[in-house]
């Protein structure tokens, strides 16, 4: 995906310790990745609201000619 292999991995785990601690990249990463779920929700939320206005407008387009035959 982004040609990240093991070693660099264990290069970015190893900077993370240094500089947060080991009982902090803990934290760190559970808050990480409940703030990239939280994102993935937000997105797909408002890809439903796309979705949604998009088969109204479907739904629109195709309810005005049958209300003007019934007039």
């Amino acid at each position: 995906m982004f040609g990240l292999g093991v070693p660099e991995l264990v290069l970015i785990l190893m900077i993370g310790v240094v500089l947060f601690g080991s009982s902090r990249l803990p934290q760190l990463c559970s808050g990480l990745g409940k703030a990239i779920r939280d994102f993935r929700k937000g997105v797909a939320g408002i890809e439903d609201e796309i979705a949604n206005k998009e088969s109204r407008k479907d739904e629109s387009k195709l309810s005005a000619p049958v209300r003007a035959k019934m007039d």
